[in-house]
């Protein structure tokens, strides 16, 4: 760990420094949080920094020298900031380093040179974030935090010191295009093109006899239909419709009926009694009535 001659206990609130360097990287026009937090937070700690555990915005500056308002007598705070200037190990070239990483929930304000050449400056409001290479001084302030008794650095402003460049993802730089006499007006934006939704395919559901089917649909209400007029037709013959087998049976007579019922139930007598059928002849020869076998009686 690096030894500083100030400590974050000795320098004042409220006091403000300014560093000036170009750009190396910077996230100002929005807050890191929510996953993005937690991989940055993550790949901090791997690499053996501090995590820093809170949503806030962040940039790094290569070539850094403080803006002493008084070379021959910097303050406590512009001699903090100097002493936590850092060299790359992967591009010594840059010089000292600087790298801040505010916590808050507002943005820093980002000047930039006015179109006039007045030397004065204009707020950028168009929402991008910073190219790199830029030239910019932090401007930095002093504060307490909360429950600390060492003091804290907020960054509230960034100056751009030559016409803005913005960082675009997988876009064309506009300094290139100006080298090649290609000035655009306005600041170039990909078009969203609308997607027409893709019509919903039913899903098979498998059931247990291994067969597939498409997932039940919603069916909507029944649409009442009005009843058509009778179509008149001509008149046709019809067919009668075939007669059940018993009405095509012959139709049998009472006294048919009658004697078959008769005969059936004299049958059944015959075949069910416990006395036999009747014998042929009787002990007279013939000359007496016809008797059965068993017991009978005489009416």
């Amino acid at each position: 760990m690096a030894n500083y001659a100030i400590s974050a206990g000795q320098i004042a609130e409220g006091k403000t420094v300014f560093i000036r360097g170009k750009l190396g990287f910077a996230v100002l026009a929005r807050l890191i949080e929510g996953a993005e937090l937690v991989a940055t937070d993550e790949r901090r700690t791997k690499n053996g920094m501090s995590p820093v555990g809170r949503p806030h915005i962040t940039a790094t500056i290569t070539h850094a020298e403080v803006q002493f308002a008084d070379p021959n007598n910097p303050t406590l705070e512009e001699q903090f900031v100097s002493e936590r200037r850092f060299a790359s190990p992967k591009r010594p070239e840059t010089g000292p380093n600087y790298s801040i990483d505010s916590k808050g929930s507002t943005l820093p304000v980002i000047a930039i040179p006015s179109p006039k050449g007045d030397g004065t400056y204009d707020l950028d409001e168009s929402g991008q974030e910073l190219a790199q290479g830029l030239d910019v001084t932090l401007v930095l302030r002093t504060y307490k935090p909360k429950n600390f008794a060492n003091r804290g650095l907020a960054l509230e402003q960034v100056i751009v010191h030559e016409e803005p460049r913005y960082y675009s993802a997988g876009g064309i730089d506009q300094a290139e295009l100006a080298a090649r006499g290609i000035v655009l007006n306005g600041t170039p934006r990909p078009v969203q093109v609308a997607v027409a939704p893709v019509a919903a395919v039913p899903v098979a559901t498998e059931v247990e006899d291994g067969l597939s089917f498409p997932a039940p649909q919603p069916t909507s209400a029944p649409v009442a239909v009005a009843a058509q007029a009778p179509v008149q037709s001509a008149p046709a013959t019809v067919a009668p419709a075939p007669a059940p087998v018993a009405v095509l049976e012959q139709q049998e007579s009472l006294e048919q009926k009658l004697a078959r019922l008769e005969s059936e139930n004299a049958a059944l007598k015959d075949a069910g009694s416990a006395v036999g059928s009747p014998v042929a002849t009787g002990p007279w020869d013939g000359s007496g009535p016809a008797q059965q076998a068993g017991i009978t009686y005489q009416g």
